[in-house]
């Protein structure tokens, strides 16, 4: 299971506020089809397949674009395990609380 982590930052923007950013980020991650949490900090993601995460970071960063912001910096952290099968973001984090 790949799971990542995709921050994106609108820059040249009058607002500090990014919630209409984050929101229409997160529509095309749900029209996508895969599997994702929205976090404080980021967004993170699961998937069986490299290329479709690409494909949907790519979509979402060119939608920034369109709503009118000059500059994106785009933040993508990728954890590409594949000696356990099913390592969820669920699984993840229960992994951790366990060890507490």
């Amino acid at each position: 299971m790949i799971t990542a982590d995709l921050c994106i930052i609108p820059m040249g923007i009058e607002e500090s506020s990014v919630g209409k950013y984050v929101a229409k980020a997160a529509q095309i991650i749900e029209k996508s089809g895969l599997n994702y949490q929205i976090t404080a900090m980021g967004t993170q993601i699961e998937t069986e397949d490299l290329k479709k995460l690409y494909e949907v970071c790519g979509e979402v960063q060119e939608s920034i674009f369109e709503m009118g912001v000059p500059r994106v910096y785009t933040v993508l952290k990728i954890d590409d395990r594949r000696d356990i099968e099913n390592r969820t973001l669920d699984e993840k984090v229960k992994s951790v609380k366990n060890r507490m």
